[in-house]
């Protein structure tokens, strides 16, 4: 493979986080944004097959879904929030 080939398939940092972001929004609005009324300001970590894990300590759902589902292998947020503020500073914007 020559290697302008290779760089066209080398994707950035900004990129991967783009994608992770659009996946965990996705996840949410499937999985987890009826959970608002009932759960909102809790924590919610959700796999890529629709188990989902709700709690009011962010510690103990991270601990449990890590353990669960296996680390970086879900999407996390807190029920009822946006979550853009920090990835727009991981973008650099």
């Amino acid at each position: 493979m020559a290697q302008s080939e290779r760089a066209e398939k080398t994707i950035t940092v900004q990129e991967l986080i783009k994608e992770r972001v659009k996946e965990a929004a996705v996840l949410y609005e499937k999985h987890a944004k009826n959970l608002e009324s009932d759960h909102f300001g809790e924590f919610v970590a959700i796999a890529h097959d629709g188990r989902i894990i709700i709690g009011k300590n962010d510690i103990e759902v991270l601990k449990k879904a890590i353990k669960d589902f296996g680390s970086g292998r879900f999407a996390f947020r807190r029920i009822g929030f946006r979550t853009m503020g920090k990835w727009r500073y991981l973008l650099g914007r």
